[in-house]
């Protein structure tokens, strides 16, 4: 289905605003799909972002300004989905013993027993959306969203 039969536009788009609304339109259906696979988690986009990026740092901590760097989404509040993950003990939050003005952050043990379960998960998600495209196809598509972003 085109993006003007969706959007049920009876003009032709120009193409920049075709590839944008494409776009657009594709990450919400990603949104809404992956939102499906963490609701019976009781954890958000943006939590398990979080979770991710600690489960990265094998063991060592990270502070507020390294988590906010590596948000997909940069416009998150990292101090309160930090709160909301020490609420449901998926992470541990201190001071940092060499600066009292940084706050260190570590992923329990629950927290990476979550993303153990959820990993299959979310790699069964991100397979149903490659399905009807081949390697190459895919290569090519990050490739031209990597330079239309930039």
């Amino acid at each position: 289905m085109t993006i003007e039969d969706i959007i049920k536009s009876n003009s032709p788009l120009p193409v920049a605003k075709k590839t944008v609304l494409n776009i657009l339109y594709t990450q919400n259906a990603i949104a809404d799909k992956f939102n499906e696979v963490l609701k019976p988690f009781d954890i958000s986009t943006e939590q398990f972002n979080v979770l991710r990026i600690l489960r990265g740092q094998k063991g060592c901590p990270a502070n507020m300004c390294l988590i906010q760097e590596r948000m997909l989404a940069k416009t998150s509040n990292t101090t309160r989905l930090v709160d909301k993950l020490l609420l449901k003990e998926l992470v541990t939050r201190q001071v940092c013993p060499d600066n009292r003005r940084k706050i260190e952050v570590l992923i329990t043990t629950k927290g990476l027993a979550l993303l153990n379960e959820l990993d299959p998960k979310i790699e069964d998600n991100e397979n149903y959306f490659a399905q009807h495209l081949s390697i190459h196809e895919m290569e090519q598509l990050n490739y031209l969203l990597e330079k239309f972003r930039n």
